[in-house]
Formats: C-alpha cells, structure tokens, sequence
C-alpha cells in the first residue's frame, strides 16, 4: 500500500465547510479571536483551489493567522459544484 499517496490526499470540502474549519481554527487561537476572514474561490495551481482573505488582524496575530490557514489548506481541497 502506498501510504505517502494515502497521507498527502486532500479531504473535499465545500465554502461553507472551509468557512467554518477557519473561523473555528482561529477562535482557538487567542491572538487570532475575531479576525474576520473570507474564504474564496480560485483557479486550480499547483497547491490549491481556495484561498482565505484576512481583514482587520492585529500585527502580532498575522504570523499565527497565516500559519493556521496554511495547515487548513494543506488539508482540505474545495469541492467541485455539482
């Protein structure tokens, strides 16, 4: 079995699923409580299909922000609409 193959697949999430891992993911973080965010379609590259827009974060929370919506997408791949 090719675990490396197994471990480097992507879940498939919708907007609203990725919205939710993101604004959960943050909440837990107290610098990054109350950052607002968006998360957005995009073209397919190499790495992804979503991104998150951060707004109004604090200079001391943007290295955590970014690190927590780097790992989100590590892991998770938008779903096609159907």
């Amino acid at each position: 079995m090719d675990f490396d193959r197994y471990l480097a697949a992507k879940s498939l999430a919708t907007l609203e699923e990725l919205r939710l891992r993101v604004m959960f993911a943050l909440d837990r973080h107290p610098l990054c409580r109350g950052i607002e965010f968006d998360v957005v379609s995009m073209p397919r590259n190499r790495k992804s299909n979503w991104t998150v827009t951060l707004q109004a974060v604090a200079p001391d929370a943007l290295w955590e922000a970014s690190d927590i919506v780097a790992d989100i997408q590590e892991a998770y791949e938008l779903a096609a609409a159907a």
